[in-house]
């Protein structure tokens, strides 16, 4: 074997091949199970968002309570706070994704968390807001600043506004 080949543990995630998956633990009646099984050994993102109306260092020593709750329980996470109100909370292994996620909705202070489109509502969550898991409405979102692109002056990706010739 040559000296510069890299180990395929040492391979970038995006590299490594897919771990196998184990169809005879997946459970029908669960969408859950098989996305817990695709995910096992990638590295996945949460949004985590803080109820109330905290400030940053708030959301900072609340998120850091969570984080060091998780690490007890030996998950590894890291932590990012993106916005007064919300943190985004990275875990090596996407597997563990929906055991935290249970944790994290069963706290206080969490108004939600965002795991792979889904919202589940937390135990902070406003009254109106607790409902049924719900998907991001991202298309409608997206669809109507279309609609207003296309009203409005036609933008594109061209550095002139027209074509010269060389």
């Amino acid at each position: 074997q040559k000296d510069d080949d890299i180990e395929e543990g040492d391979l970038p995630e995006h590299k490594r091949p897919p771990a196998p998956i184990d169809f005879t633990k997946i459970d029908p009646g669960k969408p859950e199970s098989i996305l817990k099984l695709t995910k096992k050994g990638k590295t996945l993102m949460m949004f985590v968002t803080v109820s109330g109306n905290p400030t940053e260092k708030e959301t900072e020593e609340i998120t850091s309570l969570w984080q060091g709750s998780l690490f007890n329980a030996n998950y590894d996470v890291q932590r990012f706070i993106v916005g007064s109100n919300r943190a985004i909370f990275m875990l090596r292994d996407g597997g563990y994704a929906w055991e935290i996620k249970d944790f994290l909705v069963s706290q206080e202070r969490c108004a939600d968390v965002t795991l792979e489109g889904q919202v589940y509502p937390g135990k902070g969550a406003d009254e109106n807001e607790k409902g049924k898991n719900k998907t991001k409405p991202e298309k409608a979102k997206k669809k109507k600043d279309a609609v207003k692109k296309s009203n409005g002056v036609k933008e594109d990706n061209r550095a002139t506004s027209q074509r010269e010739e060389l």
